[in-house]
C-alpha cells in the first residue's frame, strides 16, 4: 500500500486484525523519536496524524485535538505518563542498538538492556508521551 498517497477511506477500510492507535501530544515529534529510536517511518505526517510502519506492521498516531469529539480524551491525564501499564513490544529491534539511540536523544531509558529469564534481552524507553516501548531479541 502506498501510504504517503492513500485516502482515509480507503486506510479506514484496509485495517484487519488488532490496531494500536496512540493518542500525543506532538505527533510530529512522536515520529521524530520513532524515527531516531527505532528506525520506523512515518507517512502523511501532519499536526494530527500519521500512519507508522515498523516492518510490515503500520499503526496510527493522533493528535489529542483529533479527539476532540471522542470520550477517550476525557480519560488522558495531563501529565505524564499516559501508556502505564502499556508495553509497546518491538520484537525486530536490537535493544543495546535502540537504548543507545535514545539516551544519546535525551529520551529516558527507564531499564537498560537486560537479558531476562523468559529468553529475551529487552530494554524499556520511554517517549516524552509516557508510553513504554521495548526493544526485544532473543537471548
Amino acid at each position: 500500500m502506498d501510504y504517503e498517497n492513500v485516502s482515509a477511506e480507503d486506510f479506514g477500510q484496509s485495517l484487519t486484525g488488532i490496531g494500536l492507535n496512540l493518542l500525543v501530544r506532538d505527533v510530529v515529534a512522536q515520529c521524530q523519536f520513532l524515527n531516531t529510536v527505532f528506525d520506523m517511518q512515518s507517512h502523511q505526517v501532519s499536526a494530527d496524524f500519521a500512519i507508522v510502519t515498523y516492518g510490515s506492521q503500520v499503526f496510527q498516531l493522533h493528535g489529542d485535538g483529533t479527539y476532540h469529539a471522542n470520550p477517550l480524551l476525557g480519560l488522558l491525564p495531563d501529565n505524564p505518563p499516559r501508556g502505564a501499564g502499556v508495553e509497546i513490544r518491538l520484537y525486530s529491534t536490537d535493544p543495546n542498538q535502540a537504548a543507545e539511540r535514545a539516551e544519546k536523544a535525551g529520551h529516558v531509558v527507564l531499564q537498560a538492556p537486560t537479558d531476562k529469564p523468559h529468553g529475551l534481552r529487552e530494554a524499556y524507553i520511554l517517549c516524552d508521551n509516557g508510553y513504554a516501548w521495548v526493544p526485544s531479541r532473543p537471548l
